[in-house]
This record gives C-alpha cells, structure tokens and sequence, in this order.
C-alpha cells in the first residue's frame, strides 16, 4: 500500500515537473526568439550609429563648403557692387560728354548763323559785287588801298569764324568717338553684371540645395535609429515579461543573458567625386587636366578668383582663372579671360576635340564659359554652383549651352 501511493506521489511529481519543464522550455524557445531578433535589431542600430558617425564628418565637410560658399557670395555681391559703381561713373560720364556736344553743336549754330549775316550784309552793301568789283572800282590809289585793307580785315575775321567753327567740330568728333567707346564699355560691363547675378543666384540655391541635404540626411538617420531602438526596447520589455513568469513558475531564479551574440562590422564603401574620364593626352597637358582634382569638393567660384597666392591656396576661382592657373601648372602660359581664351590657340572643329583642348558654352553670353576636355564628354572646370568641379556635357544644361567652340593649345 506504501509502494503503491509511492507511486502515485512519484506519478504526480514527476507530471507536475514534465508541466514546469515543458513551460519552461516554451519560454527558453521565446527568448532565444526574442534575443535573435535584438541581435539584427542592434546590428542595425551599431550600422545606424557608424553611418551618423560618418554623417557628422559629412556634414562638417558639407558646413565648411557652406562657409566658403557664402564667403565668395559676400566677395561676388561687392564685385558686383563695383561693377554698378562703374556702371554709374561711365553713365554720368557720356551724359556730361553728351552735354559737352550739345554746347559745342549750339556754338556752331551760333557762328554759322553770325557767317551767314556777315555774308548778306557784305552782299548788301557792295550792291551784289564779287571782290574783284569791289578792289577795281576805287576812284584813286589811295581809295583802292582803303578798299583791299577793308576786304582784308573782313575775310581775316571770317577765317577766325571758320577756323574756330573747324575747331569746335573736330572736338564734337572727338567727343562722339570718346562717347562710343564709353557706351561701349558700358555695355560689356552691364553684359558681365547679368552674368554675376546668374551665378550668384545659383550659388546661393547651392547652398540652400547644401543645408537642405543635410537636415534631411540627419533626419532620416535618426529617426531610423529611434525606430530600432524602439523596437529593442519592446523587445527588452517582452523577454522581461517572459523572465517574471519563469520565474513564479519554477522557484529558482536563472539568469538570462541578454548580451548580443554577434558582432556585425557594417560593410561601407567609399563613394568619391572623381568621374572615370577616357584620358588620351600625354605629357605636359595631362597635367593641367588633373591638376584641379584636388580642388573638387573644397573650393567655390569667386568673380576674378584664381589670380593671386591666396585665390589659389583658399580655392577661389571663377572658369578662366582656373583654366589659366591649370594650364600654368602644365607650363601653357594663355590668358585669364573667357574672350582672351576664345582665341589662345587653334581653333578645333567640336566633333574632333581631344582631351586638354579648352571647351565653351554660351551662358549669359556667348562663350562665356570654359573648362577643360577630359575625355569621354566630361570636363573640369569651375563652376559657379559648385566650384571646381567635373561635369558632364552629353546631356543636360552642358549639352544644351555647349557653343560648339574648342581651343586647342597644347
């Protein structure tokens, strides 16, 4: 009878344990569910983190092209303020030339008009006679030297009348000439103000594209990050949900672990500026095509940029001071203006350009870009929405304002 309820005593253990352990293993299973998906979930969060790590570098990067931006927009801004100074000094010049003129051009009226009087009265008063009748019908010698004096004074007054009226209107012509030259001027300089205020306005929508970027960057990053860190968090809070009731069924504690198993290294790859650009030039001319790269990235366009130590050292250029200076780099001595570039070496018909033949494109006036031919329909040059920079002329703005013009000097 003691063997039998034993036995029944050990029946009842051993079922009432085999319900403890198969609780227990169902919540084990749970765990190890639960710690398997914690463990992607952190990975991903350790790759969000990297990637923030190299997003802050980003942006640093990104900041300090910001900064140098609005600094070459501060320096166009005043260059573009001189320019309208100048603009108005030429203005209040050919306005006082133009009034210079209009005096001189009333004087002229006047002693033409004071000629013709002289004239009318002379013909009046010699009763229609040419000279000669006035000399030869004296009545004495003496009567007729009165007479050629009298003549002499007469025409010697008109001749100071004529030799002025020839003075006033050679300074009329001189004037005129002087005035065409200014208005001359004036319009390359309001051509070249137009021009300043296009790539103003482009850099300045490059540094809104810049902050833009990054503000959505950061906040694409972080709000993933937060995602997945809400979600382990939920996951924290399940398996501590599972560990409580491990623990009021079975009266032991056990210890889980919940420390991340694996360690995953987050494969990044390196993403350049750098364009693969077909490169048939040799010698001296590959090196005025690469000697700007290392300006892609950290340098901006600055009206007159790219002609002094600091220009170049600070990576300060706009698209014929960065031609100049490469071509220089390269041993090519050519001019720093887009109008002296245009005729610096041989002129190359479009479709047989070569790479380190200079190439055009009609912006905000004929020809009023250049850069240099890399091959492949690329070219580096300096932009002004971007600074020095590697663009691609088969499609797009640079196809479209492609003028055609390539000048070889090399």
């Amino acid at each position: 009878m003691r063997k039998q309820k034993h036995l029944i005593l050990s029946t009842a253990i051993i079922l009432g344990l085999s319900g403890v352990f198969a609780s227990t293993t169902s919540a084990n299973t749970d765990l190890d569910r639960i710690q398997a998906e914690r463990d992607t979930i952190q990975s991903e969060i350790a790759k969000q983190n990297e990637q923030l790590t190299d997003l802050e570098k980003e942006i640093q990067q990104i900041n300090e092209q910001i900064e140098r931006v609005e600094q070459a927009i501060k320096d166009n801004e005043k260059m573009i303020k001189d320019t309208e100074e100048a603009i108005a000094v030429a203005e209040s010049e050919i306005a006082e030339l133009e009034e210079e003129i209009a005096i001189l051009e009333e004087q002229i009226e006047a002693r033409f008009d004071l000629l013709k009087d002289r004239a009318v009265s002379y013909h009046q008063n010699n009763s229609n006679s040419s000279f000669l009748e006035v000399v030869f019908g004296s009545t004495s010698f003496s009567n007729f030297i009165e007479r050629v004096v009298a003549m002499t004074k007469i025409a010697e007054a008109d001749n100071a009348i004529i030799e002025q009226l020839e003075e006033d209107q050679a300074k009329i012509e001189e004037a005129r000439a002087e005035v065409a030259t200014k208005l001359g001027e004036l319009e390359d300089k309001q051509v070249e103000l137009e021009g300043m205020k296009h790539h103003i306005i482009e850099q300045q929508e490059q540094n809104e594209a810049l902050k833009a970027e990054v503000e959505e960057k950061v906040e694409l990053a972080e709000a993933e990050r937060d995602g997945l860190t809400a979600q382990d968090s939920e996951l924290a809070a399940r398996a501590a949900d599972i560990e409580a009731r491990q623990n009021q069924v079975v009266d032991r504690s056990d210890s889980v672990s919940l420390t991340s198993a694996s360690n995953t290294t987050a494969d990044t790859s390196s993403n350049t500026n750098s364009q693969s650009a077909v490169s048939t030039g040799n010698g001296n001319i590959q090196i005025a095509m690469d000697a700007g790269r290392k300006y892609i990235g950290n340098s901006v366009y600055v009206f007159g940029g790219g002609r002094s130590a600091s220009d170049i050292a600070n990576g300060r250029f706009d698209c014929s001071g960065f031609v100049a200076w490469a071509m220089r780099q390269a041993g090519y001595q050519v001019p720093a203006s887009t109008d002296g570039l245009r005729f610096a070496g041989q002129q190359i018909a479009a479709g047989d350009r070569q790479p380190g033949d200079l190439v055009f494109f009609n912006t905000y006036k004929t020809d009023g870009h250049v850069g240099i031919y890399l091959g492949n329909n690329k070219f580096i040059g300096s932009q002004s929405s971007t600074g020095v920079a590697i663009a691609d002329m088969s499609s797009g703005y640079w196809k479209n304002t492609f003028s055609g013009r390539v000048v070889r000097v090399h």
